[in-house]
């Protein structure tokens, strides 16, 4: 078995799209042109960020005309009176949301109704989580006119305070790199597609190609299905960004648990032998080289653990602060952390199959596409 695993890291760290390397980072630029955008942000019961989140929208210094269309799904807590309340209402436009259809996913029947309401050439959708740099509107659609892409979305800066965001948050990104290598996404050549749904810029052309967001109305996650569907005629680009940051707290390792869970067995297509295959690969890959060091062959464990290792560091120093404790320490512990990622999945399906289902925002999903 430790050979397989050493087989198995040498294969990830050279010949895996470099997901190891954290990258590419949007850089800062300004488009050629600045075609109008509208900006779609569904929310619900948000009441706690949303002044901060649009507000950062709607001071964006972007030289094209924009507007900011708030989606309001059926929220409790005064989120849209908030959004109201703002300087700059002028260029914004709040909607509150039609009763959800069967079949749809909360938050893609907001986006929808906030794409049906607007008809400017580029659209971002965005969460109500996120805060923007006022140069950001500019950078996406300055990358969007160079690439030449339908559609362009970036893995915002993951909020990273409490102690469980710090020892939990950072391999969120390193799975989800490993996942879908952003090298591999970037390629038209490959098959591989991913975005982050906390910013997802797209001309309205590739949507209206794909059969707009009811293509993808049930998918619980839904920035990977929208990619699919977009790179299967057009190009995409998906990278990290240092311009956009997500305010969403996650104090406690229960906190990240419920997170993981949402959508750990969504993304295995509700499948136990997916499972299974999951959870095996993932012990062969974190857990036997913890064992093997105790075992004859420790030298190979240690060779294992020391490629592992290497490959988390650039994810970690993109969180790494002043004071914190350095990255090449805390790259010892992703088998640790890999166990509690595999339980959480687990945990996920074991809800899902005693009748609980995806549960977000006090709403609950039983069924696949639900």
């Amino acid at each position: 078995m430790l050979i397989l695993a050493l087989l198995a890291w040498i294969y990830l760290a050279g010949c895996h799209g470099r997901f190891w390397q954290s990258g590419p980072i949007l850089p800062i630029a300004l488009p050629k042109s600045a075609p109008p955008v509208a900006i779609v942000v569904p929310a619900r019961d948000e009441a706690e960020g949303i002044a901060a989140v649009i507000t950062s929208l709607l001071t964006q210094d972007y030289p094209g005309p924009f507007r900011v269309v708030l989606v309001d799904d059926n929220s409790t807590d005064g989120t849209a009176n908030i959004a109201r309340a703002l300087p700059g209402a002028n260029r914004l436009t709040v909607i509150i949301g039609a009763p959800r259809p069967t079949g749809w996913a909360g938050k893609l029947w907001a986006v929808s109704q906030g794409v049906a309401a607007t008809d400017e050439e580029l659209v971002l959708h965005t969460d109500a989580d996120i805060v923007h740099q006022p140069g950001h509107l500019s950078s996406l659609v300055a990358k969007l006119e160079a690439s030449g892409c339908d559609m362009v979305s970036e893995m915002v800066a993951l909020r990273c305070q409490s102690f469980a965001e710090r020892a939990l948050i950072p391999a969120f990104v390193y799975f989800f790199q490993l996942l879908y290598p952003f090298a591999w996404v970037n390629n038209p050549l490959r098959a591989t597609a991913a975005a982050a749904g906390g910013t997802v810029l797209i001309r309205r052309r590739a949507l209206s190609r794909i059969g707009g967001i009811a293509a993808i109305s049930g998918a619980l996650i839904d920035d990977v299905a929208l990619a699919a569907r977009v790179k299967r005629g057009g190009r995409i680009w998906l990278g990290h960004s240092q311009q956009a940051r997500s305010v969403r707290p996650y104090p406690g390792f229960g906190d990240v648990w419920a997170m993981v869970a949402r959508s750990a067995y969504v993304q295995l297509r509700f499948s136990p032998l997916l499972l299974l295959a999951s959870t095996l690969g993932m012990a062969l890959l974190f857990l036997v080289p913890v064992a093997g060091l105790f075992g004859a062959y420790w030298p190979i464990a240690v060779a294992i653990l020391v490629i592992m290792a290497s490959t988390f560091i650039p994810t970690l120093r993109r969180f790494e602060r002043p004071g914190d404790v350095p990255a090449f320490l805390l790259s010892l512990t992703l088998p640790a952390i890999a166990a509690f990622y595999m339980a959480a999945t687990i945990g996920s399906a074991v809800s899902h199959h005693r009748g609980h289902g995806v549960r977000w925002k006090n709403r609950a999903y039983t069924e696949a596409g639900r």
